[in-house]
């Protein structure tokens, strides 16, 4: 009787242990000098509130990039920060762009994401990746999911699911007090 306790409780703690390393990584800033470069669009079906845009032309402006889907409860319980974040934003710098990455077949529908966002009044960019081209060169595995692009073009910060929209908020306007590289290069050198 004793040994089976004692089984039941190792097999529990096994579990726990399992369970813990198996859960997703929760994001955040990336260490100095651990920055990476964002990947381009890849593969986008189809561009929704805006033409077709790429990081390359971003560039010296702040980019959040969003993996999303519409019918995502934890999405759709993240959405009003991200739409906040544009608005109070947007002429600041931030651009926003919702890649729409579908979890179910009937996802992928244009029609159906454009109801969506009229729905769910989205007034950002939303990027339809239907074969999953952007999700993958983000090396992406969550929804949702937010990745902070620098204005130099490096993935400097991200959070995986829902929650730290303060620490987020943070960090976007950290990285829009930044200069940009050609703000630095015409910047004073010091005292003369």
């Amino acid at each position: 009787m004793k040994l089976s306790r004692i089984a039941i409780g190792a097999a529990i703690a096994a579990s726990v242990a399992a369970l813990t390393f198996a859960a997703p990584p929760m994001g955040g800033d990336s260490p100095a000098g651990v920055a990476r470069p964002a990947p381009e669009f890849q593969n986008i079906d189809t561009w929704l509130n805006s033409p077709p845009l790429k990081l390359e032309d971003l560039r010296g402006q702040v980019v959040l990039v969003d993996f999303w889907t519409y019918t995502c409860i934890n999405c759709l319980n993240h959405l009003p920060h991200v739409k906040e974040w544009h608005e109070k934003y947007k002429d600041k710098g931030l651009t926003v762009v919702g890649v729409h990455t579908p979890e179910f077949a009937f996802e992928k529908s244009t029609k159906n994401v454009k109801d969506a966002i009229q729905r769910l009044q989205i007034k950002h960019a939303v990027a339809q990746d239907n074969s999953y081209g952007t999700w993958k060169a983000f090396n992406n595995q969550y929804w949702p999911a937010v990745y902070l692009i620098d204005k130099q073009g490096r993935i400097v910060y991200s959070h995986l699911g829902e929650g730290s929209y303060g620490t987020t908020e943070k960090k976007i306007q950290a990285l829009l007090a930044e200069p940009s590289n050609a703000t630095a290069a015409n910047a004073p050198s010091g005292p003369k």
